[in-house]
């Protein structure tokens, strides 16, 4: 059957809200909060139950735990803080009142019941979560842009199901759970991608498959950096791939709202147990997990999970090493099952297929299957005519 949520229970935050539109209304007549955009995907994430056991933004102690001990004070195991910052120009809120969640468009998302309000040494988080405070690093830069006060609280969440972006796609916890039961899988393995699916994410894929009963396609589609391939891009490369080279009934997709943090090994903890809460006993971890340049370790997203006991987290890692397609072989492989020398391996990094796609250069097939490719290259050759 599908794992318990972290913590015991699932933890739901969200209402929708054209059940209850006295909500909104209500929400209308507090005083506004802007939210960022990781802000803004955390709060959905919060509420729908992903982010459980949470129930709000940190408060100062949940904060400080995290920070240091990557745990709750209440014991579990939590990698990553979830804070809410004051935003320039604000009037610091007092303990006891709400206030009104909004996107950047203006939009109410929800509201917050605030409990602590309390200062931070960015630069201490970056370096402790980031292992980094160099403005270079995506995560860094953002907190380093941050104002330093942050607004702890439990939170409620405001769902418009018709206004969802992929909304056939957009299964909460819950939903995903009642989906595997459903189909009958006791064990699920977890895919978690930012970027275009390729064979050797295939290959990882479907080895997993071969232990596991179903494969919850997971790809990204909150906050990324500017030059990451956008989402809409990424989802129409995972249908062609669902539709023609899996098993019907063996791999679903759903996506994962979620904001990256680049966090590297603290955050494939962080996306491993969030994929407990969605019910999955399993969670793929590749090469270089959530990482960005040179800031960690080929597998020190690997590694970290050494650091807990397995009951801690409730979640089986599947760590895989860099698979490649070798021509020696006629397929694909990893240095764990390929004896031949690296003249024979066909490795594409990101920076290479971007350069091809620039070019107008199709990614060869041992790289992606052609029908992604011709994808990729469409959305280049637009992108360029764009600029």
């Amino acid at each position: 059957m599908p794992s318990q949520p972290h913590g015991g229970r699932l933890i739901q935050r969200q209402q929708e809200i054209t059940k209850n539109p006295c909500l909104l209304e209500e929400a209308a007549s507090l005083p506004p909060f802007p939210l960022n955009e990781r802000e803004a995907c955390d709060l959905e994430m919060i509420g729908s139950g992903a982010m459980s056991p949470l129930e709000g933004f940190m408060s100062r102690p949940e904060y400080e735990m995290v920070r240091d001990a990557m745990r709750l004070p209440q014991g579990p195991v939590w990698s990553l803080p979830v804070t809410l910052s004051l935003k320039a120009g604000m009037d610091r809120p007092s303990a006891g009142s709400r206030m009104a969640l909004h996107d950047d468009s203006g939009t109410i998302r929800g509201m917050i019941e605030v409990e602590d309000v309390f200062d931070a040494d960015l630069h201490l988080e970056a370096t402790r979560t980031l292992k980094t405070d160099d403005p270079a690093h995506p995560g860094a830069a953002y907190l380093l842009g941050l104002t330093g006060t942050y607004v702890g609280g439990r939170i409620t969440s405001f769902r418009r199901k018709a206004k969802e972006l992929y909304a056939r796609y957009r299964l909460d916890p819950l939903e995903t759970r009642v989906l595997f039961d459903a189909l009958g899988w006791r064990t699920i393995v977890a895919f978690q991608t930012r970027n275009p699916v390729h064979r050797a994410h295939e290959y990882i894929q479907k080895s997993a498959l071969e232990i596991a009963d179903g494969l919850l396609l997971h790809p990204l589609v909150g906050m990324t950096k500017d030059d990451d391939i956008p989402a809409d891009i990424r989802m129409a490369c995972y249908e062609v791939l669902l539709r023609g080279y899996f098993p019907r009934y063996r791999a679903v997709m759903s996506v994962f709202p979620a904001a990256m943090r680049y966090a590297g090994p603290r955050e494939a903890i962080f996306h491993a147990l969030v994929r407990k809460n969605y019910g999955c006993t399993h969670f793929i971890v590749g090469r270089d997990h959530a990482g960005v340049g040179n800031y960690y370790g080929t597998y020190d997203a690997q590694l970290i999970f050494r650091d807990f006991k397995p009951e801690e987290l409730g979640i089986v890692p599947l760590c895989f090493e860099h698979s490649f397609f070798c021509t020696k072989c006629g397929g694909m492989a990893t240095a764990k099952t390929c004896p031949h020398p690296p003249e024979s391996h066909i490795v594409l990094s990101g920076k290479k297929v971007r350069e091809m796609l620039a070019a107008g250069e199709v990614p060869p097939q041992e790289f992606t299957r052609p029908e992604i490719a011709q994808i990729l290259v469409g959305w280049a050759s637009g992108r360029s005519k764009a600029r």
